[in-house]
Parts: C-alpha cells; structure tokens; sequence
C-alpha cells in the first residue's frame, strides 16, 4: 500500500467518525431517514476518497467533461434547494424542521432537490475513475439516497398528513415528470 492510499484511508477514518458523531444527533432524535442517509454520505466520501488520484487526470476526455458538468448541476441545485427551504420552510432552526412544504422552484417539480443533487454528485465522482469499487460505492449511495427519501415522505407525511401526500400526488420524487 502506497503512502497515498493510506493518506486516503486515515482520512475516510477521520471524516467517518465526523460524520457519524453529526449523524447521531439526529438519529438520537427519532429521525430514522438519517441512518441510510449516513450510510450514502459514507459511500460518498468512499467514492471521492477513491476517485481522488484521478479527479483532474485526461480534463478533455469526454466523461470527465460530463463529470464535471454533473458536479456543477449537483452544486447549483443543492444551493438551490437550500436557499428555498431557508426562505419558504417556515422555520430558522434548519431545513430538518420545516414546517411548510416548499413548492417553489426544483420543489414543484420534485419533491428531494437535495437528494437529487448528492446522486448527481456521486455520479460526478464516479465518473472520474470508473471502475468495480467507483461502481459499487455509487450503487450503495444511490441506494441509500433513495431509501432515505422514502422513509423521509413517510415521516412527512404523519407531519403533514393530507397536504403531503397531495404534494406527493403532484410531484415526483428525483427525476421532473418520470420518477
């Protein structure tokens, strides 16, 4: 193992136990949806750990040019989603605790923005080295985006009751229209 490698496991471990110390928090609070969302966040940071060596690597090839663009899309609708449930979630105490739903911008048309834009980051990543383990940490992130956003509706749905589940009637959950 080269001294790179090792850098990049000691640092998975040391932003692991950051991760998992501010996931607990919300966990210890009954909020379930964070434990397959902890579990994306790490394959995430797996994915750029891995990928890292590579990341600027061949810059005209055409998968780094769309990697490229799909991390920019994935950064501006993240900026995005969190300026509107900042401005229109009807709470200051952070977007876990809004007390309205959003149905401005990306939210009228998809109702988990911010998820969309952690799997279009991770696509971003995987993109830059793909390969057998990018492939599977990519699988485990999307996979636990998607569990997270339905044990997320589940829960917003006892909190809003009706007015959620006609919200989920009229949107889709990532992809405007489709899915």
């Amino acid at each position: 193992m080269d001294a790179s490698a090792v850098v990049r496991l000691g640092a998975f471990a040391l932003l692991s136990g950051v991760l998992i110390a501010s996931f607990w928090r919300v966990v210890r609070h009954g909020r379930t949806h964070a434990l397959p969302r902890l579990v994306a966040f790490e394959a995430i940071l797996g994915l750029i750990l891995a990928n890292v060596p590579t990341w600027f690597s061949n810059p005209l090839a055409l998968r780094q040019i769309v990697s490229w663009v799909l991390l920019a899309s994935s950064g501006l609708l993240a900026l995005h989603g969190f300026s509107l449930l900042r401005m229109h979630g009807g709470t200051s105490a952070g977007i876990e605790t809004t007390t309205v739903i959003v149905r401005r911008g990306a939210y009228r048309y998809i109702r988990h923005p911010l998820y969309l834009s952690l799997i279009l980051f991770a696509l971003g990543v995987y993109l830059k080295s793909p390969g057998w383990l990018a492939g599977a940490l990519l699988g485990l992130a999307v996979s636990g985006l998607l569990v997270t956003a339905t044990v997320e509706e589940r829960e917003n749905e006892s909190k809003f009751g009706e007015r959620y589940r006609e919200y989920m009637r009229v949107t889709k959950k990532f992809v405007p229209f489709v899915f």
